[in-house]
This record gives structure tokens, sequence and C-alpha cells, in this order.
């Protein structure tokens, strides 16, 4: 049956880079998106697949019932795009300007309608259900994930599966971990107030470009000098923001970042001396700081068992030097809520082009894909499915 789930799906390949082709060149922001989800019903619907809409604001679920009872697995593709003005030079660039498919999300979703196809085509052979789950805002706290799961899409599932396609790794292979595979994602926003006057007379003023560099500098050593070497911590500034002339000591000085971390109590360490810093930093030059922190995505922790069950399933498709245990990538995604609540696990797709210097890692302008990953993905997460449901028969 697998062999057949295959090449069915090789059959869709020239359709799936079509729909990946439109989506690419028609991208929405999180929160934003109306005609990818609408889009995605459509053709689901034409599958003759039960669709809800709505799900959680914008997501979208689709139903496939086998011909007899059995468990519920759930298939997951995210399907927004980030504020990105696309770079690459290809028939499929991005119409929209100053918005682009940068992270592959238009991959995923375009792999799960041709799963969607070839799934519900052979509904009367399964034994149990598939739920496909389409969901929006990935890319922006608080996520599509959260609220699709409050407004059910996890109901009666009994485990989920995901997958990512990366263009830094070669094509035909996949990678995941059991535990930890990404990190917790926070982000925080710290406005320095000083004393604002004249150029010339520094010593009347308290300089708040002055004190917020000086606590960026100190924040460069939590990690070093506050983490445990054996643990994993990443802080990064992104943004700064103070001035409007030469001539003006500003009053105010704004910087924002992100805090990745895979451990619990690191996490909390983490807020605990960004804090503590900031306040003493600016205490010491008699400034005064407004801090915002915002506790983000929470780590991805892939469940043992489904892990296991996802290496014995690749290793016998794409063979066992194909599959690769990977180390945990700072990076967050909010399949982390689904894997809070259901058994699952989520893994990296291979899709780096033949040529190296045509790669460029996820969130970059010139991103792009094999998009014969689509069909390792695709083929991958049909295994997990089918499978999945006949183990659990057999159980």
């Amino acid at each position: 049956m697998i062999t057949r789930l295959h090449q069915k799906l090789d059959d869709m390949y020239e359709q799936m880079v079509e729909w990946r082709r439109h989506f690419h060149q028609y991208p929405e922001l999180s929160f934003e998106e109306v005609e990818t989800p609408k889009k995605i019903a459509e053709v689901l619907t034409s599958f003759g697949i039960e669709v809800r809409t709505g799900v959680g604001g914008r997501g979208v679920i689709g139903l496939i019932r086998g011909s007899k009872p059995g468990r519920t697995v759930a298939l997951r593709a995210d399907f927004d795009a980030l504020p990105i003005q696309d770079e690459k030079d290809v028939p499929y660039q991005s119409k929209v300007p100053g918005v682009m498919h940068a992270c592959g999300h238009d991959g995923h979703t375009s792999t799960l309608l041709g799963v969607a196809k070839v799934l519900s085509d052979m509904r009367e052979q399964l034994t149990g259900n598939i739920v496909l789950i389409h969901q929006h805002a990935e890319e922006l706290y608080p996520g599509g994930a959260s609220a699709m799961i409050e407004d059910g899409c996890l109901e009666g599932v009994d485990a989920i599966f995901g997958s990512h396609l990366m263009a830094t790794m070669q094509l035909g292979y996949v990678g995941t971990r059991k535990g930890h595979l990404l990190a917790a994602s926070d982000r925080f926003k710290v406005t320095i107030c000083g004393k604002g006057g004249h150029a010339s007379a520094p010593h009347h003023t308290v300089d708040s470009i002055i004190v917020a560099t000086q606590v960026i500098n100190q924040l460069q050593l939590l990690v070093s000098r506050k983490v445990d070497p054996l643990q994993s911590a990443v802080l990064s500034i992104g943004t700064f923001h103070a001035g409007q002339a030469v001539n003006v000591i500003t009053e105010r000085a704004v910087f924002t970042g992100t805090i990745r971390t895979l451990n619990a109590d690191i996490r909390d360490l983490m807020e605990r001396e960004l804090k503590s810093i900031v306040d003493g930093v600016c205490s010491a030059h008699h400034a005064t700081a407004e801090i915002e922190y915002q506790r983000g995505y929470p780590s991805c922790i892939n469940h043992d068992g489904e892990t296991e069950f996802f290496n014995k399933v690749a290793a016998n498709d794409l063979g066992p030097d194909k599959v690769l245990e990977i180390p945990p990538i700072m990076g967050g995604e909010d399949f982390s809520y689904y894997l809070q609540k259901v058994p699952g696990m989520f893994f990296f797709t291979g899709a780096g082009k033949a040529n190296p210097k045509a790669n460029y890692p996820l969130h970059h302008p010139r991103f792009d894909f094999d998009e014969r990953a689509m069909l390792v993905a695709g083929k991958t997460l049909l295994s997990l499915a089918c499978q999945y449901l006949n183990e659990q028969q057999g159980k």
C-alpha cells in the first residue's frame, strides 16, 4: 500500500509545484491571511474532504475518515509568509512588495495538499482518520497553533507529525532528534530613559545612548558568565533606535532582542538576569528603564516513542544513512504547542539545491528550495500516517 501511495504522490508532483509557486507569488503575512486559507479550503473541498475554516481565526482543517474505525493521526503544515522583500530572480517571485515566503511554508502547504489528495483517494483502505491541520501565523507570536488547539483542532487526535523544509540540508535527507529539537523563543523591548540636552554640555545630561550601549555590552556577558556551559542559550539584539539630531543628546533609547533557550530553568534565569542587568546599569548611571518581556513559543520537545517510530519508517523509505540525528536548533516553532497536548514529533526535510551557492538559510531574501523535497516530505508523512494507523490497529 505504501508503495502505491508514494507512486500516487509522484503523479501529483507537477500539481504540487503549481500550488507552491502560486502561494509563493501571492504571500500573506501572519494574521492577515485571507486568500491563502480560501485557496486551501477550495482545494481540499474539491477532493471530497470535510473542511472546517476559520479555525482559531484563520486556520483550515480537513478530515479524512477511513472506511473502518480506528485511531486518528494529524499532519500539520503552516502557510503564513514574512515581511521580507523577495530578491530571487525567478518566474515565481513574490508579487507582493515587501512580503515573501522565506521559510518554506508555501512548500509545506503544497506538500500537505498533495498528501491530502492521495489519502482522500485511498480512504476506503484506511483504518482510522487523518486530520489535516493547515495553520496560519506560525511566524508571529502568539502564533496560530494555540488558537487552533483551543478551537478543537486536536480533538480525538492520537498523534501528530509535522515537517519543515531546510535548504541548508541536502536533498533526500531528513533529520530530527528525541527530546528538545527547537528552542523556547522569547523577546524583549528595553526603553532607557535619561535626561536630554545639548550635545555641547553632556555633563548636564544623562545620555540614554551611552547607558543603552553599556546595558547591551553587559547583556552579552549573560550567556558566558551566568549560564552553565553545558546548557544552551542565545541572546541577540535585533534593533536599536535613539536620537534624531547630531547636536542633541537624546533622552530615550530603545532596543529589542530575543532570547532562545532549551532548558526551562535556564529560560527563567535569562529573564531574571536580563532584568537585573538593565536595572543595575541604569541605576549606576542615574537613568531609568522600562522592560517589556514577552515569553514566546515553548521549546519543541519530540516524544521518544514517536521519534523512534519516525526513525524506523524513514529509514525504511529513504535508507538508514539518510536519516540524521541532528543537534538541537535554537530557532522556535509553535508546533511545540501541539506536542504539549498529544504525542508526536517534528522533523526537517533536506531541500538544498545541487549548487551550494544557491542555498540560502531560512528568512533570507533569496531563500528558495529544491521543489523535489516536497516529495520527500510528503512520502514520509504518508508513511508515518498510514503505518501509525496500521500499527495501532494491530495493537
